[in-house]
């Protein structure tokens, strides 16, 4: 993995934490983004320990550059902030991050949430996503935000990508619309695929941005 934090102290702490979990290893360490954007084609980690603001370059244009590239489409980021519910979270969701945590996480469950996202799993809880969207609706995206096309995806994907964009398990969503917990995972699978998602995080994003899910109004 790459760590990417403009605060010396932290990098080296957090080097020293993850090199001390088996199976887990820091490539390199990055004080700006274009740092990081520069070890991440080099190094090709799984995953980039990614702060939001860093000189010359900050976490969410670095973000954009590793996860759209061909070339490191496999790096995984995670989104490091000192607050919770940052204003630049949507932003970094929209640029590819695939999930993020504050920085005063416990140690134990910053390695975890490592692994989580190796694994091509999104660290979005259904409680976080609940608490994002709350977020959205206090900090409205612009009118221009760019709209994706939900070409291809049938109705009953579409009342299941309606029900991930508002925070519901999978569990849930089988209880709401009568069906089995595999059915369900079925759905969000062929999602993925269709929407060209990488985790249930960007299926968020892609239902916001495609206009299937609305803010509430306040």
């Amino acid at each position: 993995m790459l760590v990417a934090d403009d605060q010396a102290l932290l990098r080296g702490s957090f080097r020293v934490l993850v090199e001390t979990a088996p199976g887990l290893t820091v490539v390199g360490e990055a004080g700006t983004g274009d740092e990081a954007v520069e070890l991440a084609r080099r190094e090709l980690p799984d995953v980039v320990l990614m702060d939001v603001r860093m000189p010359r370059m900050d976490g969410i244009e670095a973000t954009r550059r590793i996860c759209g590239a061909p070339e490191t489409a496999g790096v995984r980021v995670l989104i490091l902030t000192t607050f919770d519910l940052d204003a630049y979270i949507y932003a970094a969701l929209r640029a590819g991050a695939s999930g993020f945590l504050l920085k005063d996480t416990r140690p134990a469950d910053l390695l975890a949430a490592i692994h989580v996202i190796a694994s091509g799993e999104a660290l979005l809880a259904p409680t976080v996503t609940r608490r994002l969207i709350a977020e959205f609706t206090r900090r409205p995206e612009p009118a221009s935000a760019p709209s994706r096309e939900l070409d291809g995806v049938t109705g009953r994907e579409r009342e299941v990508l309606s029900h991930i964009a508002r925070g519901l398990s999978n569990t849930e969503i089988a209880e709401h619309l009568h069906l089995s917990l595999a059915t369900v995972k079925s759905h969000v699978g062929r999602l993925l695929a269709k929407l060209h998602a990488r985790d249930r995080a960007q299926l968020v994003v892609a239902a916001y941005d495609s206009g299937l899910v609305s803010p509430p109004r306040l």
